[in-house]
């Protein structure tokens, strides 16, 4: 007997080994992995949902974000400011954070994710201002008590203004106080079982904002504890200008003379690389957190996808901050990396299903979980959602339903299933307790907000 059957899908597009698609077809789940699939005769099962007229993929996997930014988000007056006018704006209100607006504006955004299909979710927690207590600890006590998966990152910043960074000094931390952090931050909270649900990586925020030592060293750390790295790279052109006049070398060459370029990391955003430095990323395994939505409204530019997928390097997608971006909707991402890369570089650059392998397996592979995560077959962990493709918004959309699920909407997920439990269901979150967290955050973003008044 299982725990929980999906049958009777109008598609189960399984990103497997074989990229098998099962029309009609179910999927069993038993202790939170997935059990078997199959197109005919589905086990019995003490739960069973009806998938009619739905696409059943596995849980989408995003790659990058700022979670605490949805206090911020739509600011009045940032959308006409690229990358670094843009975060000089918004730093000194992001100094007034704490544990309690940490927990809520990282519930409110993991269920915002989860909304629109995500099962498992990084952070790039960056700013930790002084006194401001056990933020990364808050964040992933909302992930648990939401029932998602959670990769956070202990990020950091330790280059002021002062010393040629651009932060204020109120965020920033010294080298050996960030390592620390890192360290016990692994200690107390990583999981690297299989079908762990909390991982920790290591994320120096940028070089503009860390001192080139502290790259070198997390890199050190990272491997010592064998933990994941992470951080933002070749942003926009300003980024360029930045590290030639910074540190004599364009941004692939810092990260391969820091240490950092390997398999073990991957990067948000990778907007300008040359040709040959795609080639090297690729050969180096590193992966690429691709946030198309937040780099059009920064006017960063179209990150090279095609091309940095045929180097090798693993792509996934990132919805990256609410301040930059606006909506955590990984749906969203996903049509839109559809659209920009077909925009760059034509019409047959990419498709929806190289999409959807990008915004799970690809997602799976930048977090170094490759054939755990983002697939549905047996053994893996079950993360799955299901997308209703009934209703207007899908009428004559009968031919390809990978190709509806982007092509058409918008939509969100109507079931999101993680490790074998609802935390969406009819496309309502379960838990009972949105009202209270809105209003919790509501009075949160309000607090820091009137800063800049």
């Amino acid at each position: 007997m299982a725990d929980l059957v999906i049958t009777n899908a109008r598609l189960v597009a399984t990103m497997d080994e074989e990229r098998r698609e099962l029309p009609g077809g179910w999927v069993s789940v038993v202790d939170g992995r997935i059990d078997d699939l199959g197109i005919q005769d589905p086990p019995l099962a003490n739960e069973v949902i009806d998938a009619a007229g739905c696409l059943v993929t596995p849980g989408l996997v995003n790659t990058h974000h700022h979670l605490y930014q949805n206090l911020t988000r739509a600011y009045v007056g940032m959308t006409d400011k690229r990358l670094f006018g843009w975060l000089q704006s918004l730093y000194p209100l992001w100094k007034s954070l704490d544990e309690e607006s940490i927990y809520v504006s990282a519930w409110v955004g993991l269920a915002e994710l989860a909304l629109s299909g995500c099962t498992t979710s990084t952070d790039h927690l960056y700013v930790h201002p002084r006194n401001s207590g056990d933020l990364l600890t808050a964040e992933i006590n909302a992930a648990r008590n939401i029932g998602v998966r959670f990769h956070p990152t202990r990020g950091s910043m330790s280059l002021s203004e002062k010393d040629g960074g651009l932060p204020p000094d109120g965020v920033v931390e010294d080298d050996d106080e960030i390592l620390a952090a890192c360290e016990e931050a692994v200690r107390r909270h990583h999981d690297e079982s299989w079908g762990s649900m909390t991982q920790i990586a290591l994320a120096p925020c940028s070089p503009f904002s860390v001192t080139e030592q502290l790259l070198i060293r997390t890199a050190e750390l990272a491997e010592r504890l064998n933990v994941r790295l992470h951080t933002h790279f070749a942003e926009n052109s300003e980024d360029d200008e930045y590290s030639v006049a910074t540190f004599g070398c364009r941004p692939t060459e810092y990260l391969e003379r820091t240490g950092w370029a390997s398999s073990r990391s991957w990067v948000a955003h990778c907007v300008m690389p040359l040709a040959d430095e795609i080639s090297r990323l690729g050969a180096a395994g590193v992966g690429v957190a691709h946030c198309p939505s937040s780099n059009l409204i920064l006017g960063s530019g179209i990150a090279p996808i095609a091309a940095l997928r045929a180097s090798g390097s693993p792509v996934g997608l990132g919805v990256d901050g609410s301040s930059s971006a606006d909506s955590a909707s990984m749906w969203l991402e996903a049509r839109q990396a559809l659209l920009v890369a077909k925009l760059r570089d034509g019409a047959d650059a990419i498709t929806a299903r190289q999409v959807l392998e990008m915004a799970t397996l690809g997602g799976a592979a930048c977090l170094g979980r490759a054939g755990e995560l983002g697939t549905l077959s047996a053994g893996a962990v079950a993360d799955i959602v299901v997308w209703d493709q009934n209703g207007v918004a899908f009428a004559g959309a009968i031919s390809d339903p990978v190709e509806a699920w982007l092509r058409c909407g918008p939509t969100g997920a109507r079931d999101t299933i993680v490790n074998g439990r609802a935390v969406v269901r009819g496309g309502q979150l379960v838990s009972e307790a949105t009202d209270e967290m809105l209003a919790a955050h509501r009075a949160a973003s309000r607090r820091i907000q009137q800063l800049a008044e």
